[in-house]
């Protein structure tokens, strides 16, 4: 079986690569940053899907219907109401001062310390977000494939970077706009094809199964608690806060939107997503019901830790490679898109953020198609330097290689649902994201630069003292998502402390 997932996983890899090639000739930097503003929406809303779901959905999403049921949709039903202000706010402002990186409008609205700062928090964010869900499909397919020929887990980690850094290379956004497609339909599918092989092992109905799982309590949508992490209004809330920061000032997820060739092509992608986003999340959920359902039917036991606690990021693969080796090599491409689907936009994003806001590229003449360029000093004689084309490819194999030593490092901290990790993170970096650009863009105030940055450091670390502290300290009240808001809000209250004086 292991040996024919690995014929199957290079199959998929050559097919990506044949688009690859496809997308990626005479692709300049033009091309590697902006798709030279080319792409069709309806290819980018679909290619999002991919994208904004990646490993954690794939796997985290149907796990977590053991302990939180169908809790997880009111976030779901926030993004809605994210997209829309993405769509009507965010969008003209960034197709209006036609950026490449979305975080040059820190540096026209405040200063050079706050586009570095709104930068280096992205960095961050998307490094850690992005590697984490990166590491659940090496986990996933390590325990399940590799381990049985006993590969190190960072032999799998090495491959899938490497794959992703080379078919990235050339084309970068241009070359993943297109390859998403191919992701988000595998994944798609590997769903899909699970929950109807495991309604002809139980000979029922789809209806039937969401009436009996219904029964069993895994459906419940609304958690009515006000004290519980996921009461319905605190994850409407932060899923609307959740997609404005982590897609509306988000590198990775707004430069696939500029690709597009007019703002009305990016709102209509835009908007379409967020109601996919609703239909694809209703089937993983389902899919977990039904992973749960068979569980009980067929007196399958869930995957436990050494304490006995079932691992939901278990619960799919074990059972996907328990019905039949078909669902189990299509789990493993389901896993295999979702991986790549994060990473590479990841990649590209990166690369464009530290080019952009680091190394201000765009902002002085150079011959960026080459690797080299020539430049007078004051006596006369020629001088070789870098081009931005040189430049960039160097800096996209350092990110690369950043990346894979945070999934390598990870692996021994790997305790909890990873969907809670990857929230946990973006809470208390996108926070200051957030507060800047509520600022930047509801006042008219101008800043003192140089202390943003400090702003920017001490409102996440009075947020984790607050949610460390908040059972004791507000009557047993336990922050969940929309500690972002939070962080949010004291980033914006901070910058009103350092306003300068007319």
């Amino acid at each position: 079986m292991e040996l024919v997932i690995l014929i199957c996983f290079l199959c998929y890899t050559c097919l990506l690569f044949g688009i690859t090639f496809l997308t990626s000739k005479k692709a300049g930097n033009d091309a590697f940053f902006r798709g030279n503003r080319k792409s069709p929406w309806p290819v980018v809303a679909y290619g999002m899907i991919g994208a904004s779901l990646s490993g954690v959905t794939f796997m985290s999403v149907p796990g977590g219907v053991y302990s939180g049921q169908f809790t997880y949709m009111p976030l779901v039903f926030g993004y809605v109401v994210g997209y829309a202000v993405i769509a009507l706010l965010l969008l003209p402002l960034y197709y209006r001062l036609n950026l490449t990186s979305i975080y040059t409008y820190l540096e026209e609205r405040f200063g050079g310390a706050s586009e570095k700062t709104g930068a280096l928090f992205f960095i961050i964010s998307r490094m850690m977000g992005s590697a984490l869900r990166m590491y659940l499909v090496v986990f996933v397919l390590y325990e399940f494939v590799f381990r049985a020929w006993g590969i190190p887990f960072w032999v799998p980690a090495v491959v899938f970077v490497a794959l992703i850094l080379l078919y990235t290379f050339r084309g970068g956004i241009k070359t993943v706009v297109w390859t998403d497609t191919l992701q988000t339909t595998f994944l798609l599918l590997a769903a899909i094809i699970t929950v109807v092989a495991i309604l002809r092992q139980l000979d029922i109905s789809f209806v039937e199964l969401l009436r009996r799982s219904s029964e069993d309590g895994y459906t419940r949508v609304f958690e009515t608690d006000p004290s519980a992490p996921k009461y319905y209004w605190k994850q409407i809330l932060a899923g609307a806060f959740i997609t404005i920061t982590m897609t509306g000032l988000d590198q990775d997820m707004m430069q696939k939107n500029l690709t597009c060739k007019s703002l009305r092509d990016a709102q209509k992608n835009v908007m379409t997503s967020s109601l996919l986003f609703i239909v694809v999340n209703l089937l993983f959920l389902s899919l977990g019901a039904a992973l749960l359902y068979y569980a009980n039917a067929a007196g399958f036991a869930l995957p436990v830790n050494e304490s006995g606690t079932v691992v939901g990021d278990k619960i799919f693969p074990s059972i996907a490679f328990s019905l039949s080796g078909f669902t189990a090599i299509v789990f493993v491409l389901g896993m295999v898109a979702a991986g790549y689907s994060s990473a590479d936009g990841t990649l590209t994003a990166l690369t464009t953020t530290f080019c952009y806001n680091f190394l201000h590229f765009g902002r002085h003449e150079d011959d960026c198609e080459k690797v080299e360029s020539t430049v007078v000093d004051k006596k006369g004689e020629k001088q070789y330097r870098l081009s931005e084309l040189a430049i960039r490819r160097i800096v996209h194999v350092g990110f690369a290689l950043l990346y894979l030593l945070v999934i390598v490092a990870f692996r021994p901290f790997h305790t909890q649902s990873l969907i809670d990790t990857l929230f946990d993170v973006a809470g208390f970096t996108y926070g200051p994201l957030l507060g800047m650009y509520a600022f930047g863009l509801f006042t008219r105030k101008q800043v003192h630069d140089r202390y943003v940055p400090v702003v920017a450091i001490v409102s996440p670390v009075v947020c984790y003292i607050l949610r460390q502290h908040s059972e004791d300290w507000l009557g047993g009240y336990h922050f969940g998502f929309e500690i972002l808001l939070v962080n949010g809000m004291l980033t914006f209250f901070g910058l009103l402390l350092i306003t300068k004086r007319k």
